[in-house]
């Protein structure tokens, strides 16, 4: 029987990486997952467990290529390869700001956790992917990534770079079995919205209901992905018109 396959997921401690993670644990696959706070990491991986799936889990920082390498080193050791990897940390920064009073090293942090570690991370993963010619590469993106708004500052600025970063990896891989696209889950009841849109009265979306959707493109081989931009939230409402 084939081995499951290995879903590497950044950023799974909390929010959409946590609800990924449980979403695909469901699925039998093979887990690697990361997180800059332990405590909570932890307890995403007892609940992986309990639901029959292998995991490994490490503490990282996916912005410090140090601990990208030891990741990524102990991940394919322990199962070999990676055969999908979802770029899904990030963070949205000191809140909502006008770029002239933005601290500068908040617009500097939010640019070098956003758009370096995708960056590192996929350039960490890929020499395996090519070497198999096969894997799929999943960057987070956002609607403020292809149009500006007032306020959401480096958190914005970071998605064009993230969107761009994905075109133009997606033209390099072109016929090598390889694909990297990107998925704009949508606006979603998780903790960095809150910090996003700290009075939101409209509805959001569920991050285990936009996880069924990277269960979808992560899982069907059917699927052409490389260089696609993927909206989660249309996707989920085409499905519920079919039916």
């Amino acid at each position: 029987m084939d081995k499951k396959p290995v879903v590497m997921i950044t950023g799974a401690s909390k929010g959409l990486g946590k609800a990924l993670t449980l979403a695909l644990a469901r699925e039998g696959v093979r887990l690697a997952i990361c997180a800059r706070g332990e405590m909570m990491l932890r307890k995403v991986e007892k609940e992986v467990l309990a639901l029959g799936a292998e995991v490994i889990s490490v503490q990282a920082d996916v912005s410090d290529i140090r601990d990208i390498n030891r990741f990524v080193s102990i991940v394919e050791e322990g199962f070999g390869c990676v055969d999908v990897l979802i770029n899904n940390a990030s963070i949205f920064g000191p809140g909502p700001a006008l770029l002239s009073d933005y601290p500068e090293h908040d617009f500097a942090e939010v640019i070098k956790v956003n758009v370096m570690n995708p960056f590192l991370v996929t350039k960490r993963v890929l020499p395996g992917m090519l070497i198999r010619n096969k894997g799929r590469i999943f960057n987070l993106t956002s609607e403020a990534g292809k149009t500006g708004f007032a306020e959401w500052g480096a958190y914005g600025i970071s998605k064009f770079a993230v969107e761009g970063l994905t075109q133009t990896w997606a033209d390099e891989l072109q016929d090598t079995g390889v694909s990297i696209s990107m998925v704009d889950p949508g606006e979603m009841d998780t903790e960095m919205h809150r910090v996003a849109v700290p009075e939101c009265d409209y509805e959001l979306g569920d991050p285990n209901e936009v996880s069924k959707v990277f269960v979808t493109l992560a899982l069907d081989e059917t699927i052409d992905l490389n260089g696609k931009r993927f909206e989660a939230q249309s996707y989920i409402q085409e499905k519920r018109d079919e039916q």
